[in-house]
């Protein structure tokens, strides 16, 4: 009996890693293959989508949200959120546009000194007074805001960015690609590395996977939640920063609700709100799909602004659905 049992269990186990296999697949490139597939509609069915420059419109207009997105990454992957991101971009492109006057170098410090010190603040608060990050970076995200509102008079005065290496920063491209997508690029290939060869990544999945066996495995608990905040809010900074170089002004109106559609690019991408899973390939993907996806709604002139909110938005919610279902299997899976 036991000669019969045990081929059997070996079966049933067999099926199970299977399936354990399949549902990570699906979801780790399932933002990828969704992609593929919009993209293939919107060369079909639009003529000005197959365009280079709408191609380059869509590389230069998600390179913010990316930026913002890879360190939102990082964050979720230890469990966390960071809802402050958005008025720490709005706010990075009001420094920048200011401190343009005193040179390109002065254009990119300031803003990343004072997000870089949000995102600090924030993270020793959440590490050291084990507060919510949920409160914590919505308080952040009042506080940036009305810091932001503080400098430009409640939103009445519009930094202009000075002529000069930061604002042709702004306009200029290489091979027909701005040159602010190719910064985005290496930031991706530096943070892909970070997270996956570097003992600091590891820290990352491991404190997301269970912050009790972190512990015992020897994590330095706090030092890595400081630091994901630290990068989260310089990323933000530096999001502003190429933002208004390219619109050649700090714009006080941006940024409401950034934080939203950086989130939904993550957890489109595969990363688990819960923590402990997600790639970076994931979230490019998952941040270009969205723009693509907002570019074809573009493409049809006769769908209202609001509509595109409510189509875009059913989408998102859609696809977290699907990504919840998908993590619920996994884990029934595994046992």
């Amino acid at each position: 009996m036991t000669l019969v049992a045990e081929p059997k269990l070996e079966k049933a186990e067999a099926a199970s890693l299977r399936t354990e296999r399949i549902v990570e697949l699906v979801q780790r490139q399932g933002a990828l293959a969704v992609l593929a597939i919009v993209l293939v509609v919107g060369l079909v069915a639009y003529d000005d989508f197959r365009s280079f420059d709408n191609a380059g419109t869509i590389l230069v207009s998600a390179a913010p949200a990316a930026l913002i997105a890879l360190g939102m990454t990082f964050v979720i992957i230890t469990g966390g959120i960071d809802l402050s991101v958005g008025s720490l971009y709005v706010l990075g492109g009001v420094l920048a546009a200011w401190a343009s006057q005193y040179g390109i170098a002065a254009a990119f410090a300031v803003p990343l000194a004072v997000c870089g010190l949000f995102g600090l603040v924030q993270g020793l608060v959440i590490a050291y007074a084990r507060l919510a990050p949920f409160i914590v970076t919505l308080a952040g995200l009042l506080g940036a805001r009305g810091l932001m509102l503080a400098l430009s008079d409640e939103g009445g005065t519009t930094y202009l960015v000075d002529p000069g290496a930061f604002k042709d920063f702004g306009k200029g491209e290489l091979l027909g690609v701005k040159y602010a997508v190719y910064l985005v690029a290496v930031l991706f290939v530096v943070g892909m590395v970070t997270l996956y060869r570097t003992r600091f990544g590891q820290s990352v999945y491991a404190i997301g996977g269970s912050e009790d066996a972190a512990r015992l495995m020897g994590v330095r608990i706090r030092g890595t939640q400081i630091r994901v905040y630290v990068l989260s809010g310089l990323l933000a900074g530096l999001a502003g920063s190429i933002n208004a170089a390219r619109l050649g002004s700090g714009v006080t109106v941006l940024g409401t609700g950034m934080e939203l559609d950086a989130i939904a690019a993550v957890v489109v991408g595969g990363t688990l709100l819960t923590g402990g899973a997600g790639t970076l390939g994931g979230t490019i993907a998952g941040v270009l799909l969205l723009q693509v996806i907002q570019n074809l709604i573009n493409q049809d002139g006769g769908v209202s602004s609001a509509w595109q909110t409510v189509i875009s938005g059913t989408f998102i919610a859609l696809v977290v659905v699907a990504q919840t279902y998908l993590a619920k299997l996994r884990r029934v899976a595994s046992g």
